[in-house]
């Protein structure tokens, strides 16, 4: 089961569209791509996918995640590095020199990985404090000038989604020049440091007013163009977070696969079991530990979100739950995948029991070690889960 985040807020599973067999002249499966990524290809890295959230700066043990990441043989490493506002952060931290040192480890072990990013659907007053570089300019066939990025200029002009995280923080409205630019600058500034995929969120979200996706589709060429000359490997792999059928202009699909929670479905009869259904609810209300089955099913697992709910079960469970989602999802749809919870923030609820009676706000599906006394143990399950893949 994968816990992707559509922002730190929340977790979910990652239904990761798309589906095939190619191998190399080893019998392998093939990870090789420059400029285009073959269907083949890309589906062999959805297959080895695992999330983990912020892991250039692991609230772990880095060493051990990057020991689990080659352990388990992963090849597609989710949301590894992403801004939930604070974008200030880019240019008076050490926001990027992390990320790139993280990606350089990454590629030391294993040169085929990719490092994801996410750019999500969120902007704060802080990107005042960025500079617009004269490369983003050119880009949009503009004279460069001196100035930061506007916040005011990347706002729906109706006032819609303004301050709708909080106070100076705002979904962006990607109709918006600014935005685009904003988008194209952050995205570019990821490709930069060795990253190679990009999780752009909730896109419908963003693009209110562009429901043919024109806005979207500009977008994503502009950066198109920018990975063909600077990504690693000349390309960049689009995802998002698409509650309904993928976005389509001019007959094409615009993302390279597509990402959207299993929602696991409460047993109402048995205490903290969960099952999955097809097209079961989006919507709902959430009470901690008690069923949501009524007055409506709820996106909540018993009250949680799904890592968090996933991360208070049984080991024993934790592990039988992930391999059945794994069948489940081999069985009800041949272009699905699972994105396994490799590391994730935990959220609604009191925190998890943790080692030596204490509590923690965090899952890491690492084998329990002195590395890191705090894992849950999914490890060996998600290593024999691909192996069984392999076989099959």
């Amino acid at each position: 089961m994968t816990m992707i985040s559509c922002r730190g807020m929340w977790a979910c599973v990652g239904l990761l569209s798309l589906t095939g067999q190619a191998l190399a002249a080893s019998g392998s499966p093939d990870y090789r791509f420059k400029s285009k990524i073959s269907r083949q290809v890309l589906e062999h890295y959805l297959a080895r996918s695992i999330t983990m959230a912020e892991l250039y700066r692991s609230p772990g043990n880095l060493d051990d995640d990057l020991r689990m990441l080659r352990s388990t043989g992963a090849k597609f490493i989710g949301r590894a590095i992403y801004l939930w506002g604070g974008e200030a952060r880019i240019v008076e931290s050490d926001f990027l020199a992390q990320g790139r040192e993280l990606t350089r480890r990454i590629h030391r072990a294993d040169t085929d990985v990719v490092v994801q990013a996410a750019a999500f659907e969120i902007v704060t007053e802080a990107v005042a404090k960025v500079p617009v570089p004269a490369w983003v300019f050119r880009e949009f066939g503009l004279a460069p000038e001196k100035r930061n990025f506007s916040y005011q200029k990347m706002l729906f002009p109706d006032g819609k989604m303004v301050n709708h995280w909080r106070q100076g923080q705002s979904v962006p409205d990607i109709c918006q020049m600014e935005t685009k630019m904003w988008f194209v600058f952050l995205v570019g500034t990821y490709l930069d440091i060795g990253v190679e995929a990009i999780h752009l969120g909730q896109l419908d979200l963003m693009g209110r007013n562009d429901p043919q996706y024109r806005n979207w589709a500009e977008l994503m060429q502009h950066v198109r163009r920018y990975a063909a000359k600077k990504a690693r490997r000349k390309f960049v792999i689009f995802d998002a977070h698409v509650p309904k059928a993928g976005p389509v202009v001019d007959g094409r699909l615009l993302l390279d696969f597509h990402s959207f929670p299993l929602r696991p479905k409460e047993v109402a009869e048995t205490p903290q079991k969960a099952v999955l259904a097809g097209g079961y609810t989006d919507g709902g209300t959430r009470a901690p530990g008690q069923s949501s089955q009524s007055p409506r099913p709820s996106i909540f697992t018993w009250g949680f979100d799904e890592i968090t709910w996933f991360a208070r079960q049984p080991e024993s469970y934790r592990n039988e739950w992930l391999s059945y989602a794994w069948k489940w999802l081999k069985e009800h749809d041949p272009n699905g995948f699972l994105q396994m919870p490799g590391s994730r923030m935990l959220t609604n609820g009191p925190p998890v029991a943790g080692e030596g009676g204490g509590s923690q706000r965090w899952y890491f599906a690492n084998t329990k070690s002195a590395a890191c006394p705090q894992g849950f143990g999914q490890e060996e399950t998600i290593k024999a889960i691909w192996a069984e893949d392999v076989r099959r």
